[in-house]
C-alpha cells in the first residue's frame, strides 16, 4: 500500500494519545489543506482540540527541522503553532517510518483577503523578516531551481514535448542570469496562500507549513503573499497590494532596491508554483482533474504589474 495516500485510523490515534495526559476524543474530524500529510482534528471533553498529523510525504530528518523553524518563529513572537511534548518521544514520535505530531488546534479559518487581514499578513511577514537566521533554515529554495531542473529532467526522460517546459527553461534561464544577489535577506516563508494562514476578523493567528520556508530576499515573500492573496479571476487587485505594503511598512520600510527588484521577484514566485504545481499533479501525484491547474499561474507569469502602487 503506498502509505502517502493512507489514512489516520483509531489505532493511530490511541497510539499518540497513550504518549499524553489526554482522554479519548468525543469527536473526530477531517481538516481542509494540505496535499500529501494527512490532518485530523481531535475534541475533547474538556473542550480542548488538537490536531494529529501524519508526515507521510515527509522524511523524519525534514520534519525533525521544520518543527526547529515553528519554534525559531514562536521563540521570536511570530504566531505560529509548535507540537505537543508527547512522553518519550520530545515534539514528534514515530512510527510506520514516519513522523507523528499532535499539535494545539487554532481557531479561526483561512486568512481572508480584506483590507484588514492584507494588513495584518504585511505587518506579521515584516516581523518575521526581522527575526534572527537559523540554521534549520535552508538557503536554497525547495520550489525554485532545483525544482525547475528536476521536472525538466522528468519530463525528458518521459519523452514528454510540452510549451510549459520551453516556458520553464526560458523562464529559468532569465532568472538566473538576472535575478539580484545584494539585498537584504532573513528568513521567508515561501509558500504563503491562504490554506498556510490561519486568520479570524482581520487578523492572522498563525502561520503553519513552513516546508518550504528558506534564508532568501526579503521582497521575495512579499510578492509570493501578492501571488497567493492578491488575484481574482486572473486579475491583480491593487487595493489588496496597498493594504499589505501598508501593513509591512508600518514595521519595517522597504528600500528603493527592494520595490525596483519585486517584478523579476514575481516572476520568479509565479513561476515557482506553475512548476511546482505541474510537478504535483503530473509528475508526483498524477491526477486527471488537476493536471491543468499550473496553467493558472502559467498564464501571470508574463503579466505587468505596477508594484510602485504600494508606495502610495
Amino acid at each position: 500500500m503506498n502509505l502517502l495516500f493512507r489514512q489516520i485510523n483509531s489505532e493511530d490515534i490511541d497510539w499518540i494519545l497513550s504518549h499524553t495526559k489526554l482522554s479519548d476524543p468525543i469527536h473526530v474530524s477531517g481538516l481542509e489543506g494540505g496535499w500529501d500529510n494527512a490532518n485530523i482534528l481531535l475534541k475533547f471533553s474538556n473542550g480542548s482540540k488538537f490536531v494529529l498529523k501524519a508526515w507521510f510525504a515527509n522524511e523524519i530528518p525534514e520534519v525533525e527541522r521544520v518543527v526547529e523553524r515553528h519554534l525559531h518563529l514562536q521563540e521570536h513572537g511570530i504566531p505560529t503553532v509548535v507540537p505537543v511534548l508527547l512522553d518519550n518521544h520530545g515534539l514528534l514520535a514515530k512510527k510506520d517510518g514516519f513522523a507523528w505530531t499532535l499539535m494545539p488546534y487554532i481557531e479561526g479559518g483561512f486568512l481572508g483577503n480584506d483590507s484588514e487581514s492584507m494588513e495584518s499578513l504585511g505587518e506579521v511577514l515584516a516581523r518575521m523578516h526581522c527575526i534572527p537566521k537559523a540554521d534549520c533554515f535552508p538557503n536554497e529554495y525547495r520550489m525554485g531551481f532545483s525544482l525547475f531542473e528536476r521536472v525538466i529532467f522528468l519530463c525528458k526522460e518521459k519523452g514528454w514535448s510540452l510549451n510549459f517546459l520551453d516556458i520553464l527553461a526560458k523562464e529559468a534561464s532569465f532568472l538566473r542570469d538576472n535575478l539580484p544577489s545584494d539585498l537584504p535577506n532573513g528568513v521567508l516563508h515561501g509558500d504563503l496562500f491562504p490554506d498556510n494562514i490561519i486568520g479570524s476578523e482581520g487578523s492572522v493567528n498563525a502561520i503553519l507549513d513552513l516546508e518550504e520556508a528558506w534564508i532568501g530576499p526579503l521582497c521575495f515573500d512579499i510578492v509570493m503573499a501578492f501571488v497567493g492573496f492578491c488575484w481574482e479571476e486572473g486579475v491583480p487587485i491593487s487595493s489588496r497590494w496597498c493594504s499589505l505594503i501598508r501593513g509591512y511598512q508600518s514595521v519595517r520600510s522597504l528600500s528603493d532596491e527592494e520595490f525596483y527588484a519585486m517584478p523579476i521577484m514575481h516572476r520568479y514566485a509565479t513561476l515557482a508554483i506553475a512548476c511546482w504545481r505541474f510537478w504535483k499533479h503530473n509528475l508526483s501525484i498524477p491526477n486527471k482533474e488537476l493536471a491543468g491547474r499550473y496553467l493558472e499561474m502559467v498564464d501571470r507569469v508574463g503579466l505587468e504589474f505596477d508594484f510602485s502602487e504600494g508606495l502610495e
